[in-house]
Formats: C-alpha cells, sequence, structure tokens
C-alpha cells in the first residue's frame, strides 16, 4: 500500500517524522500535534490556548490531505494534568466547536507524566477517512 506525506503548506518542515501519512484508502493517520504553530513557535502557554492550536494544526493537516473535520474518526488526547483538563470542561467544549464544529469522533483522553517539548501542555493524535474520487 503506497502512503503519501502530507505536510501543510507554508509549515517549518517536519524533521523524523510526519504531520500525515494517508494510504490509499483514504485513511489519514495524523501524527501526535502539540500547540505550537505552523513555525513551531508556541504562542499560547496554558492549556486551552495549546488545545485550540493543537485542534486548528489537525485541521490543517486533515485540510491539506483534501479532506474537513467531519472526515475525522477518532482523536487520542495526551495530557500531562488530569485536574487541569477537568478544571477546563466548559472552556474545552467551547474551544472544540470553534475549530471543529459539532462534529464528535470516537475520543480517548490518556494522562502522561510528560511530553518531549517542555512547553507542551498535552497532545492529540487523530485519524481521518478522506473520501477517494
Amino acid at each position: 500500500m503506497a502512503l503519501k506525506e502530507i505536510h501543510p503548506e507554508g509549515w517549518a518542515p517536519a524533521l523524523g517524522y510526519a504531520n500525515g501519512m494517508l494510504a490509499e484508502d483514504g485513511t489519514l493517520h495524523i501524527g501526535g500535534q502539540i500547540g505550537w504553530n505552523s513555525q513551531k513557535v508556541f504562542e499560547y502557554h496554558d492549556f486551552i490556548g495549546q488545545m485550540t492550536q493543537i485542534l486548528r494544526n489537525i485541521r490543517a493537516v486533515v485540510e491539506a490531505a483534501g479532506g474537513a473535520p467531519s472526515d475525522i474518526a477518532r482523536l487520542t488526547w495526551f495530557v500531562k494534568s488530569k485536574a487541569e483538563y477537568m478544571a477546563h470542561q466548559k472552556e474545552i467544549g467551547a474551544a472544540y466547536r470553534s475549530v471543529m464544529g459539532r462534529h464528535f469522533p470516537a475520543m480517548s483522553l490518556v494522562v502522561v507524566a510528560d511530553l518531549l517539548e517542555d512547553e507542551a501542555l498535552l497532545e492529540i493524535e487523530a485519524t481521518a477517512h478522506i473520501a477517494q474520487g
């Protein structure tokens, strides 16, 4: 099965990984995204700001593959603080809907001890299915 690397236009190079890999059947695997922008700069240092940026990043990868947020089938969240996640439920919902609309794919949340980038408060990976035409 041939895979096509997906890299949104204008993004800084992905070194040693791919932001997305699109299979011939339309399955799009989106690597874990963190709360930095397209140039790998953290503009936000709070949970909601980083979460919103991550969702924008995921959306950008999906759109670069020819899809839309409604094509996302699964999200896996990795958070460093369960307490911070639980304290922001209302804001999380509002921020999520502002980027993804009212599309709610299968989701899992895992609490982790740390992430590779020190400034990252969470990371989200995704799987989408892009209709092939």
